[in-house]
Parts: structure tokens; sequence; C-alpha cells
């Protein structure tokens, strides 16, 4: 699925939706205050479309205009939506109230940075969380190829940075990055996994993890509050779990692909690239950070207060630095840490 939007004149926006069914028309969804209020199918045929091998039969540029509805030039906010895929491909908000900038948050962490995601939401005219979901298509339409009219938006995911850092280039672009402690990170990856034990073992449900539905299930089997277990479980861990777990940091900057190999040139890939990001914080200096992101982005407000640590992920990072294995699966991540660390704090307290 790819979408352009090419103008809002307030009474008519126009724009083009190719979906994956290529007999399919294009359509939209128009919503407002999060009830949709109309659906228009695309009007205009463009054999653009089905040159380049998109569609077969071009129908896919739309026109919404006050025949659909009839007070759409008075209406403040609304949004668009395509109807296949339910993916936000336009939303329109008064112009004052938006911050004129694309930023990237790349999330390092197996949860996404939702304190951050939901301060700075309101602030941009489009966001896409979890963007690491969407498919190659999508990623150019969203990233790519309508930065005339998503001038003001607000991505984040946990996508491979040397991949895609193609698409943050610009003058108008801001990519962000909070790093994190890696044997914090490593248990809090360990719980997620354990967590999703039962739904690994249903078949109705294991689809969605994937390869991690094996990892899941090894790690349930495991006495994480026990170092024997944890010296078993890295012993005998499946490659899958490995991957997860494995200089996670240093794989997302450092690799193209989430299965590539690990190798000691990698860290100094990503060392390089994470050095091209353009804000990069740590999660003991949360404050710094938020600080430092407001003032690039023109903000004044109150710092958000992060998710708390649990306290069963602190203590299991401590038992885990206490595993000789731990410390080879995290030796570049936790040089990378450490050299963030050191740099933030001789400017900032924690």
């Amino acid at each position: 699925m790819r979408f352009f939007i090419n103008f809002d004149h307030g009474g008519a926006i126009g724009g083009s939706v190719i979906p994956d069914n290529a007999q399919a028309p294009g359509r939209v969804a128009v919503s407002v205050d999060g009830i949709r209020i109309a659906e228009v199918t695309a009007q205009i045929v463009d054999a653009g479309y089905v040159s380049a091998g998109w569609h077969s039969t071009g129908q896919c540029t739309f026109w919404v205009t006050e025949d659909h509805i009839p007070t759409l030039a008075e209406i403040p906010r609304l949004e668009l939506y395509d109807v296949d895929t339910n993916l936000l491909i336009y939303r329109r908000v008064p112009k004052d109230a938006l911050v004129e900038k694309r930023v990237l948050l790349i999330n390092t962490g197996i949860h996404p940075e939702s304190a951050v995601q939901g301060h700075l939401f309101g602030h941009f005219r489009q966001s896409y969380f979890g963007i690491q979901k969407l498919s190659e298509e999508m990623m150019h339409s969203v990233c790519g190829q309508n930065h005339e009219m998503l001038n003001s938006c607000l991505f984040s995911g946990a996508l491979t940075v040397p991949r895609f850092e193609h698409f943050f280039q610009g003058e108008n672009d801001l990519t962000v990055a909070l790093v994190h402690d890696p044997h914090v990170e490593m248990a809090t990856r360990l719980l997620w996994l354990r967590d999703r034990a039962a739904m690994a073992a249903d078949p109705a449900w294991s689809w969605r993890l994937g390869p991690l539905a094996e990892a899941a299930t090894f790690v349930s089997a495991c006495d994480l509050g026990d170092l024997k277990g944890l010296k078993r479980l890295f012993r005998m861990m499946p490659l899958p779990a490995y991957n997860l777990l494995y200089n996670p940091l240093t794989r997302q900057f450092g690799t193209r692909m989430p299965d590539d190999r690990v190798h000691p040139g990698n860290s100094i890939v990503a060392i390089e690239i994470l050095a091209r990001v353009g804000i990069v914080g740590h999660r003991a200096f949360f404050g710094a950070f938020m600080d430092t992101l407001q003032d690039r982005l023109g903000l004044d407000l109150p710092v958000p207060v992060p998710a708390p640590v649990p306290e069963e992920a602190r203590d299991l990072a401590q038992r885990l630095r206490q595993v000789k294995a731990v410390e080879d699966m995290l030796v570049f991540d936790v040089a990378m840490s450490d050299a963030v660390r050191s740099a933030v704090s001789k400017g900032w307290s924690a």
C-alpha cells in the first residue's frame, strides 16, 4: 500500500491511495473526533500508476470535497485513513499548534518510549508509532514521499537505523535516541519473553510472535531468579532468543537487517551512526534528554515522568551482571552505553 497527499484547500483534499489489491480502487475514510463520517472511493484514473506496475487500473486518485461532506471547509480537525489498512494518511489540524519538523524517535528498548510519545503527540500534524512494523511500501509513503504535506510529523519505532536513516537527513528532520542500561534492557527483554509464554503456547496467537514463540517457551521454563538457571539459559538458548539479547543496541545501529550476524566491525559502524543522530540521551538522565529535545522543538512544557523500571527487572539485571556469558553478550552495548552516559553526565546531573 502506498499513498500520496497533494493538497488541502479547505473545501477539498486531494491525494492518492494505491492499495495492495491491484484490482481494487483506492478508498479513504474521513474521521472527525474519532467518528467516521464518510468513505470516499478514488474517482480519477492515473495511468502512471499502471505503467509503474503499482496498480492494474490506476483508479487511485481521490478528491474529498464538499459533495461528500458539506461542511468540509469549516472542520478544523479531521483525519483520513486508508480503508483497507486503517493507516493514517493525513490529519488536518490548526497550523499555529504545530511543530514544523519531522522527528524520528528511535526506540532502543523492547518497550516503546511511551512517555515521550504521549508528551509530543499533540504537537505534530501526524504521528506514526511502531514504524518498524510497516511494509516497505508504507515506509516510503510515510517517511520518504510526502515531505511537503507531512512536514510536521512524529515517527517512532525500533527500526534498524542503517537501513532507513536516509529518509531523515533533510534540514527539517531531527533524529533522537534514548540509550538504556544494557543489563536492565536484557532483563526487560527476558521478562518480556517470559510473559508471552501463554501466547506462544496458543496456536491461535503464537503466529504473532513468529520465531520468538520458541524463545518465549524456552525462557518461561528457566528459573530467572537463580544464577544456575540463568547460566543454563545462556548455555542452551535457541537462536531467536540469542538474536534478541545479543548486543541489541549494536545490532540496531550497526546492521541493516534484524537477523544479520553482529561482528566486532558492526560495533564501529554502530558508533559512527549513533554519532549522526541529532540528540542522543541516556535513560539515567531522562530529564536532560527531554529538556534538550524540547529546546530544539521550541516547546516549553513540564518534563514528563518516564515509566519506572520494575523492581523485578532491576533485581534480574543485578543477577545478570554476575553471569560471565552476559558480559560477552553485551560487551559492545556496554561500551556504547557507557560512552553516552559519560558524555551526558559532563553537562547534566541525574
